[in-house]
């Protein structure tokens, strides 16, 4: 293998191959170029004639190399006092600040979104980096008293090991931190294997991590394919933990091939997630957060609204005004000014949308959108209108299926007790909303929703660093990320029994 030191202020690490370039693993503290002769090529969404490099397709001796190094580093790290890996920590996150812009470019360019949107990320990623810092000087347990006299109890938190962090290309950024932040703060060490579709981010990323001063070894990178990498993590004896965010199939089958190796599983998945509209309503708020959360950063997020649930009453003002809204959406290149909303992250996902498009033609009223754009500036992009659909039934695919575009389904109901029953009748469960200003009807729709995450009088995207955020049912397994639950998927809790004299334990029975 061919090492190479990072250059100060390289944002995104590469080796020349001929004419073009090709991206690296980070192992050990070294940028690694793969030996596989294989690699796929990493192209603009808005723009398949721009190819931005070439992605190994590493192997699973270059993928064992990784979780070496990182149980190589294990030891020392683990005794890292926590404020000083938090220090670590701030460090990344003065970086990210300082390069927020060209890393927003960056990211719009390999995955699509809007400059804006990829600014929004970044500062969402800055915000959970800041927060998971200062967890280095929160990291503990409790005391708590013991029934007998001269003794003290108390637990602690205790690192698990080598984790595997595997994670989706529509938050290259936000995603990737959010599962080694704190998984480093913990105490673990790390091997990240992002998605092919999103290396030269990763890369960025990982680069800045470097800069801050990550001791060798502690976070290292695997460029490839799932069926390679991914597995050789899975099924790895020194990988004690898998966080991952990807498909509901993939998933499931991480989750029980950890469970037959009794490791942690983390999985966030799917969603199928409702805009509840009564007759009440802020109604130019509703539509708007509705256009918004189906619309923004193209339908490609877990959290984006893909079902609208009103009541008939309003049902025909809410669609009229909904494709009026969608009608006024900009599509184009995300790097341009003035443009709302960006392509599909490649010809595949395109393919899906336009395929469950021609299935929604069958299974609703097609009210605006549903074309491929193809013309002028567009026409080298994978760009599809934003898409509308009413009169849907809630047991359709279009009503049930994760579609991941920009498309909604309109389902009309009688009442605040049927909308319930449609909003529940899906097996996702990750975030919902409701809009109306009874007290009543809005409590109810909190304690009886299924969803993780619950919005009130706002769209379903959006979330906090502060917050936890993960979802029910089909949507995940395994503890909450970030906020105050994002260390109890990295973390043993041990308890501890001091008896300071020797003989409080004397006589008992247990």
């Amino acid at each position: 293998m061919s090492a190479e030191a990072t250059k100060p202020g390289e944002a995104h690490p590469l080796r020349r191959k001929g004419e073009g370039k090709t991206y690296r693993n980070f192992v050990g503290g070294q940028w690694v170029g793969s030996e596989s002769s294989k690699t796929v090529p990493n192209i603009n969404p808005a723009d398949t004639r721009e190819v931005l490099g070439h992605v190994p397709l590493s192997t699973v001796e270059e993928t064992r190399a990784a979780v070496a190094a990182a149980r190589d580093a294990f030891p020392a790290w683990r005794d890292t006092p926590a404020p000083v890996r938090g220090r670590i920590l701030f460090q990344v996150q003065a970086l990210m600040d300082q390069e927020k812009e060209a890393l927003a470019r960056l990211l719009t360019r390999e995955e699509g979104k809007t400059v804006k949107e990829s600014m929004g990320e970044i500062q969402r990623t800055i915000n959970i980096l800041e927060y998971t810092a200062g967890e280095g000087r929160r990291l503990g347990g409790s005391t708590v008293p013991s029934e007998l006299s001269h003794n003290f109890c108390y637990t602690l938190r205790q690192p698990l090991g080598v984790v595997a962090c595997v994670t989706p290309w529509n938050f290259p950024v936000a995603i990737p931190v959010w599962k080694i932040a704190p998984a480093l703060i913990a105490g673990n060490t790390v091997v990240f294997k992002p998605a092919t579709l999103t290396p030269e981010t990763a890369s960025a990323v990982v680069s800045i991590f470097e800069r801050a001063g990550i001791p060798k070894g502690v976070l290292n990178m695997v460029l490839g394919a799932g069926g390679t990498v991914g597995n050789a993590l899975v099924d790895h004896d020194d990988v004690r933990a898998i966080s991952f965010t990807g498909s509901n199939e993939v998933g499931a089958e991480i989750y029980a091939r950890g469970a037959k190796r009794m490791i942690r599983v983390q999985a966030e998945m799917g969603g199928k997630n409702p805009v509840i509209v009564l007759a009440d309503a802020d109604f130019d708020l509703a539509v708007e957060s509705t256009a918004q959360g189906a619309f923004g950063s193209t339908g490609q997020r877990c959290t984006a609204t893909s079902r609208v649930i009103i009541e008939e009453k309003v049902a025909d003002k809410f669609v009229e005004a909904l494709a009026a809204r969608a009608a006024k959406v900009r599509v184009g290149n995300g790097l341009e000014s003035g443009v709302d909303m960006g392509p599909a992250v490649d010809s595949s996902q395109l393919d899906t949308d336009l395929e469950y498009i021609a299935i929604g033609r069958n299974e609703g009223t097609l009210v605006c959108g549903g074309r491929p754009l193809r013309d002028a500036d567009r026409a080298h992009g994978h760009f599809v209108e934003p898409t509308v659909f009413d009169h849907v039934k809630a047991a359709t695919r279009i009503a049930q299926e994760e579609i991941f575009g920009p498309v909604v389904s309109v389902i009309r109901v009688k009442g605040f007790e049927e909308a319930m029953q449609v909003a529940n009748g899906v097996q996702f469960g990750l975030s919902s909303s409701i809009f109306t200003g009874d007290p009543a009807k809005l409590f109810r729709f909190v304690d009886h929703i299924e969803t993780g995450i619950v919005h009130v009088n706002s769209g379903t995207p959006g979330g906090e660093a502060q917050m936890p955020f993960g979802g029910m049912k089909g949507t995940g397994v395994g503890p909450r990320e970030q906020g105050e639950t994002a260390l109890e998927f990295f973390t043993e809790v041990k308890s501890v029994y001091v008896d300071y004299t020797g003989q409080a334990r004397k006589g008992s029975l247990y």
